[in-house]
């Protein structure tokens, strides 16, 4: 169904552009709001394609230990790029993960961009996990997105009627 605007009437969303709009989520658009047209099954689907992209990207690491290991680099080398590997993992793990919960500043996430890259398993991880509870970044949007609820329903409640057609006072 839509209303004359052409917009679609859901449930809880303003129609016709009134009001704060809510934030479109990669594969999830505004879906998250109500939890309709198909979210159970987007998020079915983003959690079965991160978790198959997190098992691909360990089979890559895997190959390039591998090739290291082949190219006989020594101990050293292999056990720093063990570590290596999993100590950024772990950061873009927490990184990640925390981004789901509050905005990143973007400053510090350009300086820890190179981190996040070589971490990248962590990232996928985290995607991964935090789709089988909630689409990804779904709590901090809907937190933001009811707080702009609230404020236009306080700013709307305090503009009612005609202020020309009001009596003066006293």
């Amino acid at each position: 169904m839509s209303d004359e605007n052409g917009s679609p009437d859901r449930k809880g969303l303003p129609a016709g552009g009134a009001g704060p709009q809510p934030e479109s989520l990669r594969f999830f658009g505004t879906t998250w709001v109500n939890h309709d047209d198909g979210y159970t099954l987007r998020r079915v689907g983003v959690a079965a394609g991160s978790l198959v992209v997190t098992v691909g990207a360990c089979l890559v690491l895997r190959f390039a230990y591998e090739g290291l290991a082949i190219a006989e680099v020594g101990r050293f080398v292999m056990v720093l790029l063990v570590v290596m590997f999993a100590g950024c993992t772990a950061l873009a793990f927490g990184h990640t993960w925390d981004s789901f919960r509050k905005r990143p500043d973007p400053a510090r996430q350009a300086s820890l961009r190179g981190l996040l890259a070589i971490g990248f398993l962590g990232a996928l991880l985290a995607y991964t996990f935090r789709s089988f509870r909630e689409a990804p970044g779904e709590g901090l949007c809907r937190e933001e997105y009811e707080a702009a609820c609230e404020r236009d329903a306080r700013r709307s409640r305090r503009r009612t009627g005609n202020p020309a057609r009001r009596k003066g006072r006293g």
